[in-house]
């Protein structure tokens, strides 16, 4: 026969963790149970008995239940313990952090007069400031950019009718891989094999900054032969044209001897140099950065392997997808509008 009456037997370890469990884990069911409790008729004096809080704590949430309804039971936010460290902490080290210098968590620290604080507390605070990473070089600049750019700007307007602009660069292609950072599976770390010693060809590019048709040529030397026969092949291409004026940057090959002469037997061809240390001004860099991120991280066996990929990312590049990356309209080479449909700068039509 079934007992009258049920009483749980626990012993008192058991009870200490259910009480511990109601004030801790469960303490928002606990202000719930006290309201429920308390519309039953019980006191707050029973109630605090009964689940072991003082009667005072369970007035307030009873009443913050009134107040609020459920949605005050939960605990509201508060602010917490003080942060480590002077509330001018997070100015203090992004103005250290202005001055280029090789600087880690600890020379942060130690610049900084040795704060009471620790390295790792120290590396959360630089965090919410700065990000790891390289620095970027950047050429040093003309002081007659300015000036150079209005003057290829106005070469470009006075061109004949139906003359073609390009953009003219020279790069590398090294058989020795270049590693750009990648995502990786945790715990595995990719291992791109060396040839042992490198080799490198150079790599001669143009693209027509209208059309965004590219030109490019591989050789074993960027000497000036190879550059004076690379300019030929522009020429061949564009037959009808009255000029074909290519943009360079100032390489020695550039302004040779050898160069200047095949320029006096090609009048067609008009050679523009522009300023000084000033890559950013070349459409043709955009390019060269993309091909170098397609091949990146990969380790062909031969040079004629790493000559073959560059071929193909160049093949198969629409004229379109060229000038989205090259956006010539950016350089300060080209007059306000040049390769817009409807601009005409003195007969120079650019590309329909």
């Amino acid at each position: 026969m079934r007992p009258p009456a049920v009483y749980a037997n626990v012993s008192p370890a058991q009870y200490q963790q259910l009480v511990e469990a109601l004030h801790q884990r469960w303490r928002v069911a606990t202000r719930a149970v006290m309201v429920v409790l308390s519309a039953g008729g019980l006191s707050a004096t029973e109630i605090g008995e009964l689940l072991g809080y003082h009667p005072r704590t369970v007035r307030r949430w009873v009443s913050r239940h009134e107040a609020e309804g459920i949605a005050g039971l939960p605990d509201r936010p508060r602010p917490g313990r003080p942060r480590a460290g002077s509330p001018r902490l997070g100015d203090r080290i992004r103005t250290l952090l202005a001055t280029p210098k090789a600087w880690t968590t600890t020379r942060i620290w130690r610049e900084l007069g040795r704060p009471a604080i620790s390295l790792r507390t120290m590396y959360r605070r630089v965090s919410e400031q700065a990000r790891w990473c390289r620095p970027r070089l950047i050429a040093k600049g003309d002081v007659d950019h300015d000036r150079i750019c209005a003057d290829i700007r106005t070469q470009i307007v006075a061109l004949p009718a139906g003359s073609v602009v390009l953009a003219e660069d020279e790069t590398h292609l090294d058989l020795l891989a270049r590693i750009r950072a990648c995502w990786m599976p945790v715990g595995i770390r990719h291992r791109v094999l060396t040839p042992g010693s490198n080799v490198r060809r150079t790599l001669h590019g143009a693209i027509d900054l209208a059309t965004g048709a590219f030109h490019h040529h591989v050789s074993v030397r960027n000497v000036s032969v190879v550059f004076c026969y690379f300019l030929d092949l522009l020429l061949s291409t564009y037959p009808d044209a009255p000029v074909v004026a290519v943009i360079c940057d100032n390489g020695s090959t550039h302004h040779s001897g050898i160069t200047k002469r095949w320029l006096t037997e090609h009048p067609r061809m008009l050679l523009i140099e522009g300023a000084r240390y000033s890559p950013q001004d070349n459409p043709v860099e955009r390019i060269w950065a993309t091909l170098k991120q397609h091949i990146a991280n990969t380790a062909p066996t031969t040079m004629a392997d790493r000559v073959r990929q560059a071929h193909a990312f160049l093949h198969n590049r629409s004229p379109d997808q060229n000038l989205t990356t090259a956006a010539p309209w950016t350089s300060p080479w080209l007059p306000e509008g040049y390769g817009q449909r409807d601009c005409n700068f003195n007969g120079v039509t650019p590309g329909m």
